[in-house]
């Protein structure tokens, strides 16, 4: 007899499943205090700006528009793009997806990546039955991707249909530069889709590559609320492209993918006032940043400390493993990087309140006390 797991694809039943903050510490049997393993906001958003009006209440029994036409206007006039260009996603992760569905065929074709970088790249083409092509980037140049590199794997594999890169990106938050931005869309010109994983960009909007979508058609830029909007929880992002591409992804995605809340929540926090103030939060997030880059750097047991540019920081230690452990049994749960290649000593550590920080910093200065 065959066990109904046996029933499921073979590369589903070979696949390591991605690791989240929230499955790490469930699956360790621990209890977190101090939350600053998953890059969300330490402050939650506006409660008066989340309020859910009756009108949004009476319509719980009928299913949401196909796609929410005020929240695409009203995100499309923050973002500065084409509304056309524009679909609403079931956070980043769900962009990601659907991307490697639109575009790669199961068991032929593949995506590329430069890591270290976000995990879940890898993880939805390997669930999808996609190859994954990784060019590893070096520290010694900034953790930036190789064009070259890039183009020699293009000629080499006709079967790669998306690349993926981020900026700022996760976790070394790093920014690519513009120069780099036109190598990367030289390369994949009439060859793959681009894709910029901009999850961080609200804390850098200067920095986005948005103004090359008009010149470069198989450019997709992925978007979210949860991380300077703080709405992790609501599950919100976006697709920003070439009308024509997101045409494409728009016969993937399924019929209803947004609820009617988080619909209203986030037409909320797209109105001028949403904005401003998740504006404000930002650059108080940036401030509390580089002083707890700058307080970490004097820990004994820090070996180096990269500030980046989203809403947390990347630092080597001289025993990651035992401080994460420690720091876990006091409550702070920090993200582990030895996944990661070149990462094996380091953690990554979200920006936290100024209680939260200054929990993480006496704990780690007790630690490297300690260990000395």
């Amino acid at each position: 007899m065959t066990a109904p797991q046996n029933l499921a694809r073979p590369e589903v039943q070979r696949l390591t499943p991605y690791a989240s903050a929230r499955r790490i510490i469930a699956e360790a049997g621990c209890r977190g205090e101090v939350w600053m393993n998953a890059n969300e906001s330490a402050e939650g958003n506006d409660v008066a700006a989340l309020r859910l009006t009756d009108d949004v209440l009476a319509r719980f029994n009928r299913y949401p528009e196909p796609q929410p036409e005020e929240v695409i206007r009203r995100y499309a006039a923050y973002a500065g793009v084409d509304p056309a260009g524009v679909v609403v996603t079931r956070g980043g992760d769900e962009g990601i997806d659907l991307l490697v569905r639109t575009f790669c065929t199961p068991g032929e074709d593949a995506v590329l990546d430069f890591p270290p970088t976000y995990g879940m790249y890898s993880v939805s083409a390997e669930t999808a039955g996609v190859r994954v092509v990784r060019l590893t980037t070096k520290e010694a140049n900034g953790w930036l991707p190789d064009p070259a590199a890039l183009r020699a794997a293009l000629a080499a594999d006709p079967g790669i249909k998306v690349v993926f890169a981020c900026s700022p990106n996760n976790p070394t938050g790093g920014l690519l530069p513009p120069s780099v931005v036109e190598d990367l869309i030289d390369a994949t010109r009439d060859r793959a889709i681009l894709v910029i994983d901009e999850a961080y960009i609200d804390f850098i909007p200067e920095a986005s590559v948005k103004d090359r979508l008009k010149g470069a058609p198989q450019l997709v830029i992925i978007r979210t609320l949860s991380k300077a909007f703080a709405l992790a929880g609501l599950r919100c992002g976006f697709l920003i492209g070439a009308p024509e591409v997101i045409g494409m992804i728009k016969k993937v995605i399924a019929p209803y993918p947004v609820p009617v809340p988080v619909a209203a929540v986030a037409e909320a926090v797209l109105s001028p006032e949403g904005i401003s103030a998740m504006q404000r939060r930002a650059e108080a997030i940036k401030a509390r940043r580089q002083e707890l880059t700058e307080a970490i750097k004097r820990v004994p047991g820090v070996t180096a400390v990269y500030e980046g540019c989203g809403n947390f920081i990347l630092a080597r230690f001289t025993d990651a493993r035992g401080t994460y452990l420690a720091l876990r049994n006091e409550g702070i749960i920090l993200r582990e990087q030895a996944s990661q290649p070149g990462l094996a000593d380091a953690l990554r550590i979200t920006v936290g309140t100024d209680d939260e920080n200054k929990r993480l910093l006496s704990a780690l200065t007790k630690l490297g006390g300690l260990s000395r």
